[in-house]
């Protein structure tokens, strides 16, 4: 991999950019009437989750005040979608079993956004012996013993003992990687560290693994115009120890960036003439485009920052 010494001036760019396209795109992330009945929870939560999630990191560490002020207006706007946290609450009555209402609202609460019946319901139904049950995603297992710590619940089971099961635990042969298991391997990542905040929670021996085959994996996924995996790819990256910076890389993905501010998931995007597969093919690729070149960004001035550090960070803490 290439050293540390970036462009931030090309970063700085391809972060606000991204952000002033999803500024523009954000009645598209509006929830609709039927969210807590018969809508898709991935075609209407989860794209909302992704952006509070993203712009709450990009609005407390980006060192840019401009970039920051947006990335704070699109967090604001997905906590205004859930008025004000009442919308868990509906969902955590409808399916007390479910993980995602406990690890969307992990995201608010870490911010000091809190909702009294979500709390009162979050710490009833974390509690319950069916919520103890062994999961089959232990990626996703992460995610929620991570919502809890950023609730302030006592965690269900024990971090490193599912980490220890995970893609990335498991350090799998780097040849045999696919699509689905690489983009578990960063989220193990995003997760361990606390989507970028505590970079140092992840473990020498996993750094290492991480650094000697990403550039191998970068190759391939770039190769195939995967631009939504590369970004991923290059959070991680950014999450390493004096975090090295691929130039050829990052001007490959920005040469993907549309003169908008998009970037398409793989490939280039459909045209302006259908707006709705336009934004389904670039939310979540454009968001990624924004977080990675944040962490990038303060991972060139050695931040291992935790805004919301109130909390014991994520990962390995007790």
């Amino acid at each position: 991999m290439t050293g540390r010494r970036g462009d931030p001036g090309l970063l700085d760019r391809m972060v606000g950019d991204s952000l002033g396209w999803l500024a523009g795109a954000r009645d598209r992330f509006r929830l609709p009437a039927n969210v807590t009945t018969d809508a898709d929870p991935n075609l209407t939560l989860k794209p909302l989750g992704e952006l509070a999630e993203l712009t709450r990191l990009i609005g407390t560490s980006h060192p840019l005040t401009g970039i920051r002020d947006t990335a704070d207006g699109l967090f604001d706007f997905a906590w205004r979608e859930t008025r004000e946290g009442e919308l868990f609450a509906e969902l955590i009555r409808r399916e007390p079993h479910a993980t995602y209402p406990v690890e969307l609202y992990g995201v608010f609460a870490q911010a000091g956004l809190r909702h009294p019946a979500v709390d009162a319901l979050v710490a009833a139904t974390t509690g319950l012996r069916s919520w103890r049950v062994a999961r089959e995603d232990h990626t996703r297992t992460l995610g929620v013993l991570n919502a809890e710590r950023r609730i302030g619940l006592t965690r269900h089971a024990d971090f490193d003992a599912v980490l220890a099961q995970t893609g990335l635990g498991r350090m799998p042969e780097p040849w045999a990687l696919d699509r689905r298991s690489a983009y578990g391997i960063t989220h193990d990542v995003f997760h361990l560290t606390d989507w970028g905040r505590a970079r140092r929670q992840l473990p020498a021996e996993l750094a290492a693994y991480l650094r000697l085959w990403l550039p191998s994996w970068l190759d391939t996924w770039l190769e195939e115009e995967l631009w939504d995996l590369v970004g991923e790819l290059l959070a991680v990256t950014a999450c390493l120890p004096k975090a090295p910076y691929d130039p050829v890389v990052w001007q490959r993905l920005a040469g993907a960036q549309a003169a908008d501010g998009s970037v398409p998931e793989t490939g280039v995007a459909p045209g302006p003439e259908d707006p709705d597969a336009a934004f389904t093919a670039c939310y979540h690729s454009t968001l990624v485009t924004a977080f990675a070149g944040t962490l990038a960004r303060t991972a060139m001035e050695g931040a291992d920052r935790a805004p919301e550090g109130a909390v014991a960070v994520a990962g390995r803490t007790p």
